[in-house]
């Protein structure tokens, strides 16, 4: 299998959760695209498009082959394409990675399964299931709080002795343990991302090698500076610019996730806010507070002017300053 050659520090390190931007309803491969070429600019190891963060639950079929395609074509070369593969259902699971199989993807990052709260049997069934539709690595997704369920310790090291191409884990039930105890079941070569932006430090310092990202999106540079500062043992400077960026942080999950990253991004003159229902655009008090952050950071207006050149019917609404 080819994944006994996979070299798993290729996922060490900063992997942006993309988000997708929308114009008027329509995904914007226009703003796609300039997002994509800001991250590849700053340096980070990868990009995670069809993820939560990506709305990839309201994308049908043809947008989400978009989305990919231009993702590949784009970071060919310069940086992992973990695709989301994730779905309620297995067979829509199986066929997602396999449509990120076909289009170039690097590997796949598969949530788990939804609402339909299976138990630990059912995970490691499921996860089965998709590591056997594709030669690529997979890398499990693990956030309680948006699936109501969690893949157990035990569960990870199981799918890690027995599949092969199970090769890390992306871990997001916001608790530090977790990674101490996902490392004695899973070994050293498992890797595991950091899935909540606020615990990034802790999470390397127990032994992570990187994080997935919603912050990148709007501070790639910063972020790849303070994980590099914290895998060099740079504990100072990985604090400092920790601190520094702990204001956005908590305020790009005011609401729910990529609502307020969006509209730092529209505030950053790089895209329009839209998000698809059932999720609505960022309320004021969210606005104010990323306005302030923003500006605290120096960031304001950052792309207003290429924005505004590519979508001159729409400037206003997509660059217009927070009330």
């Amino acid at each position: 299998m080819p994944s006994a050659a996979f070299d798993r520090t290729r996922l060490a390190g900063v992997f942006t959760a993309l988000v997708t931007p929308l114009r008027d309803g329509a995904v914007d491969g226009a703003a796609f695209d300039r997002l994509l070429d800001r991250q590849l600019a700053a340096g980070v190891a990868g990009v995670v498009p069809l993820g939560t963060t990506g709305e990839a639950a309201t994308l049908d079929d043809g947008e989400s082959r978009d989305i990919l395609r231009r993702t590949v074509a784009r970071c060919a070369g310069r940086a992992f394409v973990l695709a989301g593969a994730g779905a309620n259902d297995t067979a829509k699971a199986v066929a997602a990675a396999r449509r990120a199989a076909d289009l170039g993807a690097d590997g796949l990052l598969v949530v788990t399964p939804y609402y339909n709260k299976p138990g630990q049997s059912g995970l490691y069934a499921h996860y089965a299931a998709v590591a056997a539709a594709t030669p690529l690595p997979v890398v499990l997704y693990s956030v309680p709080g948006r699936c109501g369920v969690e893949i157990a310790p035990e569960t990870a090291g199981r799918l890690a002795r027995d599949l092969p191409t199970v090769v890390g884990i992306k871990e997001a039930g916001g608790r530090a343990e977790r990674v101490t105890q996902l490392r004695r079941v899973c070994g050293p070569d498992f890797v595991i991302h950091c899935g909540d932006d606020a615990l990034t430090l802790p999470f390397l310092a127990l032994g992570a090698v990187g994080v997935t990202s919603v912050l990148s999106n709007v501070v790639p540079a910063e972020v790849v500076a303070m994980v590099a500062a914290a895998r060099a043992g740079d504990g100072a400077a990985a604090r400092a610019a920790h601190d520094r960026l702990f204001g956005l942080t908590e305020t790009l999950f005011l609401e729910g996730n990529p609502v307020p990253v969006k509209a730092a991004l529209a505030a950053l003159g790089l895209m329009d806010d839209g998000v698809r229902l059932p999720l609505a655009a960022a309320g004021e008090e969210t606005r104010v507070r990323l306005r302030t952050e923003l500006e605290g950071l120096g960031l304001t207006g950052v792309g207003a002017a290429s924005y505004k050149k590519d979508h001159r019917s729409a400037a206003d609404s997509c660059i217009a300053p927070f009330p």
